[in-house]
């Protein structure tokens, strides 16, 4: 890896914001409604990285008031693609990985 070159999906929040903008284009507040315990900051960071990187494109729409919305660019729809059978397998054992999770905590709980 080159020097200074981050990782493209380096945060958890990443792939979730991909998976929401799949069906099509999301206001800010939208976003952030959909996902739960992300703060308005973290949003706006991983936002900012994802139209950076090229996966998304922020497009203000004249209107009153003035609106934000986010959608996926061609690359993104591709990444989206790419990652689509990991978001499915995270759906799909959440509540499998929450389980092993507590099973493993109190395991471990030495307080």
């Amino acid at each position: 890896m080159r020097s200074g070159c981050r990782p493209l999906i380096e945060d958890k929040w990443s792939l979730l914001v991909i998976a929401m903008l799949g069906p099509g284009p999301r206001r800010f507040t939208e976003l952030k409604r959909g996902l739960d315990g992300i703060s308005q900051r973290m949003l706006t960071v991983t936002l900012r990285n994802l139209e950076r990187d090229g996966i998304l494109v922020r497009t203000v729409l004249e209107v009153m008031p003035p609106h934000v919305e986010y959608r996926l660019t061609e690359m993104g729809v591709t990444l989206l693609e790419a990652v689509e059978p990991m978001i499915a397998w995270g759906r799909e054992n959440v509540a499998r990985v929450e389980s092993a999770r507590a099973d493993y905590d109190a395991r471990t709980d030495v307080a």
